[in-house]
């Protein structure tokens, strides 16, 4: 039988990515060396009371990566395939994107190795609530402050909080972000990844030679931040949204879908496959439909060297993590594509944790629309400085982000000094 080819470690791919910029920066090897490590990392094995009375041991993960800029900053997922490599790969990328948006934090990111679609409410409380309690002596407000992720929501945070704070004696609502507004989480949290995207495809469009008003939209992944992409890009911008999908397929209509119709279709069928009065697509095609803006918000690795050859578009603005292979990245930047890297695209979201943060430290609420014009204002200045910098060095959008970042992270190193 054929061997199936080895499986990307994508920790190696993220210190590959520091070498790239490393050498473009001439970042001397002590330095390069620490950026290719983490600050700290745990891993604690933890029994858990399952609903028929047995136990069972989960195995999770916390990875603080670089804390020069600020304490750490980045979420916690439970999936079956979490791994240590995965982890620290992610608050790596953590670290780049928190410095892109010029955040005063360092990167970090979490896990625990399990299945939450076969767990039900109470077991997946009492397994937050133990790794809680493992994670209390390294997180905190001024520390490491955990959000959201894979399989992992408000409520999640909510019993991260309470149990943090049960350990403090105290309430600490800042020791998590993309909490319940009840207790202390943001307006404008929820679409915030999406506001996000929207407003840097706004920035990008005349520099890609195009107008918002009336342009053509294509979205993969129709979730959260896809969806909110859409409407932001229909309702204020004018876009015309010509094709979406999810899990299960996609639909097109060259005339424009009718974004809440095919929203309670969803909501209703689980899925947009079936929409009345569109065409099905698969989500493969839907990468190379005809169109002014992709928007990959689904899954890794959608873009690659089989496929980028045939991407019609103007502008991909990656809502996802990791949609776009470097050969892919390499096809584009040739065939003048305009990329938005995910470091930048997708930071809306942790964005707006930073102002839900703020918010908790202040003890104080900002409305909606003073969140909005926040970020508003932040993904306008971030897109405006990895463009500079593309321009200057004549690379493409993804390096120049993390130029910027890797930039920021490592001044700041420098001027704290290495102890003692």
């Amino acid at each position: 039988m054929p061997q199936s080819a080895p499986a990307i470690n994508p920790f190696e791919t993220a210190k590959r990515q520091i070498d790239i910029v490393a050498d473009l920066l001439s970042i001397n090897d002590g330095t390069r060396e620490v950026l290719k490590h983490p600050k700290r990392e745990l891993t604690v094995n933890f029994p858990v009371r399952m609903d028929d009375g047995s136990y069972r041991v989960y195995t999770g993960y916390r990875v603080q990566y670089n804390i020069a800029r600020g304490p750490s900053k980045g979420g916690i997922r439970y999936h079956p395939q979490v791994s240590l490599d995965e982890v620290r790969a992610l608050a790596a990328w953590m670290t780049w994107k928190c410095a892109v948006v010029n955040l005063p934090y360092g990167g970090a990111k979490g896990g625990i190795i399990c299945d939450p679609k076969h767990m039900s409410q109470g077991e997946l409380e009492r397994l937050t609530r133990r790794f809680a309690t493992e994670l209390v002596p390294i997180i905190g407000p001024e520390m490491d402050i955990p959000a959201p992720d894979v399989y992992t929501d408000s409520q999640t945070m909510a019993w991260i909080m309470d149990t943090y704070s049960q350990e403090k004696g105290y309430s600490v609502p800042g020791v998590v972000t993309g909490k319940p507004i009840a207790i202390g989480g943001s307006e404008g949290r929820g679409e915030a990844t999406g506001r996000g995207c929207a407003y840097v495809i706004r920035e990008a469009a005349p520099h890609a030679g195009l107008k918002l008003k009336g342009a053509n939209i294509a979205v993969q992944g129709f979730g959260n931040a896809g969806s909110v992409a859409a409407n932001i890009l229909h309702d204020e911008f004018g876009a015309n949204i010509i094709a979406v999908s999810d899990s299960k397929g996609g639909i097109t209509n060259s005339a424009g879908l009718n974004l809440k119709a095919v929203e309670d279709h969803k909501h209703k069928t689980g899925s947009v496959v079936g929409f009345p009065g569109s065409k099905a697509i698969s989500n493969e095609e839907l990468l190379e439909i005809k169109t002014d803006v992709l928007i990959p918000a689904a899954l890794e690795n959608q873009l690659t060297a089989k496929n980028a050859g045939k991407v019609q578009a103007k502008i991909v603005a990656e809502a996802a993590n990791g949609p776009t292979v470097p050969e892919a990245d390499k096809v584009f930047f040739e065939k003048k594509i305009t990329v938005l890297p995910d470091i930048l695209a997708n930071a809306g979201g942790v964005t707006v944790s930073y102002f839900e943060w703020a918010q908790n430290i202040q003890g104080y609420s900002w409305t909606l629309a003073e969140v909005n014009e926040r970020l508003n204002r932040v993904m306008t200045e971030s897109y405006a400085r990895v463009h500079e910098v593309a321009e200057q060095r004549k690379v493409h959008n993804r390096t120049a982000a993390y130029v910027v970042a890797i930039q920021r992270v490592v001044d700041a190193l420098k001027i704290r000094g290495f102890f003692p």
